[in-house]
C-alpha cells in the first residue's frame, strides 16, 4: 500500500489548470526511464501526486542497473537483482501500480527503430495519457542511456504510436494506436512547467531510500534533511520555479483530434 499523503505545507496560491486536467480528465500515467532510480530521482513527487490524483501509474526501466556500483566484488547479475528489488519498494511507497523491467544492459542503449518500437509496443498497449522520460535532447553532458531512451520516447510518441503505418505487425496483433495527451521531459536545459513537489517530499525521500544501493544507505530523513536546508538557501531555484521543493520539466502536449487513428473516446470529467 502507497504511503500516506505528507503533511507538509503548500506554497501554492493558485489553481493550476495543468493539474486540473490531469485530475478530472487523465486516467493512466507510464514513466519510462533509463536506470532503476531515474524516476525517483527526477520525479518522484510528481509520480506521488499523480498517484494521489488517482491516475494509474506505471514506470518501465529500461536497463538493469547492472554498472551502477564502486564494488568491485559483486557480480553484475546480483546488482540487478538487487536494484529491481529496490524499484519495487520504492514503488510501493510511491503508489506506483505496475513495473516493467526490461533488463538491458546498462550503459549499452542504442537509438534505433527496434528500440523505438519496443516504446510504440509500450504505448499502445497501456494507452497512457500523460508520459515522463528523460528529455534526450538537451545539450551538454549525460549519460547516454538518458539520452538514448529519452530519444526514443519522443519519437515512439510522435509519430509512431499513433500512425497505424508505423509498425503495422502490432496492428495484426490487435495493437492499435493510441495518441497519448502530453509528455513531461525531465533533466531539460530550458524547462517550462515545474510541479510544486513540497507536500510530497517525505514519500519521495522514502522512495530513494529504498535504492540503498546508490545512496550509501542513507535515511530517509537524512536524505529530507538535506533537501529542506538546500530548499531554504536556494533562492535563485525558488525564483525560477515558484517553489521552494520543484520537479521541473519540459512540457509537450500533442493533439487529440476527434474521431483521428489513436485518439481516445471522450472521456467525463471525473
Amino acid at each position: 500500500m502507497p504511503a500516506k499523503k505528507s503533511v507538509l505545507p503548500s506554497r501554492r496560491k493558485k489553481k493550476d489548470p495543468v493539474l486540473d486536467r490531469w485530475a478530472k480528465e487523465y486516467a493512466r500515467a507510464l514513466i519510462v526511464t533509463a536506470h532503476p532510480d531515474d524516476a525517483e530521482f527526477l520525479c518522484g513527487g510528481t509520480i506521488a501526486m499523480l498517484c494521489d490524483l488517482g491516475l494509474e501509474v506505471t514506470l518501465c526501466v529500461a536497463t538493469s542497473g547492472d554498472k551502477g556500483t564502486r564494488d568491485f566484488t559483486i557480480r553484475q547479475q546480483e546488482l540487478a537483482a538487487w536494484r529491481e528489488a529496490e524499484t519495487r519498494a520504492a514503488c510501493r511507497v510511491l503508489g506506483v501500480r505496475h513495473t516493467i523491467f526490461w533488463g538491458m544492459p546498462d550503459g549499452f542503449l542504442e537509438e534505433g527503430h527496434e528500440l523505438r518500437g519496443m516504446v510504440v509496443r509500450l504505448i499502445r498497449t497501456l494507452k497512457p495519457d500523460l508520459m515522463i522520460s528523460w528529455d534526450g535532447f538537451r545539450a551538454g553532458f549525460n549519460h547516454t542511456d538518458h539520452r538514448v531512451i529519452g530519444r526514443a520516447v519522443r519519437d515512439a510518441l510522435y509519430p509512431a504510436a499513433h500512425d497505424p503505418h508505423y509498425y503495422a505487425q502490432l496492428a495484426e496483433q490487435g495493437i492499435g494506436p493510441h495518441r497519448t495527451a502530453e509528455v513531461l521531459m525531465a533533466g531539460a536545459q530550458d524547462p517550462d512547467y515545474h510541479v510544486d513537489v513540497e507536500p510530497y517530499l517525505e514519500r519521495k525521500a522514502e522512495a530513494i531510500a529504498c535504492h540503498a544501493s546508490q545512496v550509501d544507505n542513507r535515511t530517509k530523513d537524512e536524505i529530507l534533511n538535506t533537501w529542506l536546508q538546500a530548499g531554504k538557501r536556494n533562492r535563485e531555484r525558488r525564483k525560477q520555479t515558484g517553489f521552494d521543493h520543484a520537479e521541473s520539466f519540459r512540457r509537450i502536449e500533442f493533439r487529440r483530434p476527434a474521431g483521428a487513428p489513436g485518439t481516445p473516446p471522450a472521456k467525463r470529467a471525473r
